[in-house]
């Protein structure tokens, strides 16, 4: 799957923007949010195409659906529209974000925690379904791969977890964007393990061994929609 038409000019504007925003400091994961959730869903409307085909790509006949850093529920509006006797469970770091997510869809009643996920407990054998979309591309693959086996483990036998995210066009994007990040919290004193907004995406040969190496065998890079990737695993 080809994720950048022109890597080579990518990559020139990748270098200079990090140029440019080198001493821009980071910003908290949740005051992130918090402070743009007015704001958030026209952000978001550019992936209307890749919310619509997330949707397709959930199984007609799921009941129980696990959504992974949620937000306003975007993803869940054309799952919804699709499915709409889904129950489902919502994990997010934002609370302002999650009440306007119940207010929403207040008549589906969905089950939100406002939690880390990595944190959170999913429960095993839970879920037909699980999701993320522009969620996790903040974190290391150990962080990843450690997350993975919790969704692998609170999958049903049989379910499919698919994911929408930013990917790396190749090892040197990965690489500069981690350095450029740890720059950054080492000159603010950050902690390794703060949730800060900063974009470190993994390539495509990363994130499907991070799936891998949590136990998902079967692995489908599906197509890339205006820059985010989706990605589809089975739990065997």
């Amino acid at each position: 799957m080809q994720i950048r038409p022109d890597v080579n000019g990518y990559m020139r504007e990748l270098r200079a923007w990090l140029d440019e925003t080198e001493d821009v400091p980071l910003e908290g994961m949740r005051d992130f949010f918090t402070a743009r959730v007015g704001s958030y869903e026209a952000h978001m409307a550019l992936w209307a195409k890749a919310y619509a085909r997330m949707a397709e790509l959930v199984p007609a006949e799921c009941k129980t659906l696990l959504d992974l850093g949620c937000g306003t529920g975007l993803e869940l509006d054309a799952i919804y529209a699709r499915l709409p006797h889904l129950r489902v469970t919502g994990v997010d770091l934002c609370e302002a974000m999650l009440a306007q997510l119940a207010r929403k869809h207040a008549d589906k009643q969905p089950t939100l925690l406002c939690a880390d996920y990595f944190a959170a407990e999913l429960g095993e054998d839970a879920f037909d379904a699980a999701v993320s979309f522009e969620t996790l591309h903040h974190f290391t693959q150990e962080k990843k791969r450690g997350l993975f086996a919790k969704i692998h483990r609170a999958l049903h036998t049989g379910g499919v977890y698919i994911q929408a995210d930013y990917i790396a066009c190749c090892d040197e994007e990965e690489t500069l964007l981690f350095e450029a990040c740890a720059r950054k919290r080492t000159r603010a004193g950050i902690a390794l393990d703060a949730f800060v907004h900063f974009d470190t995406p993994l390539t495509l040969e990363h994130e499907m061994q991070a799936l891998r190496e949590a136990g998902f065998m079967r692995i489908e890079a599906v197509e890339a929609i205006e820059g985010a990737t989706i990605l589809r695993a089975w739990k065997e």
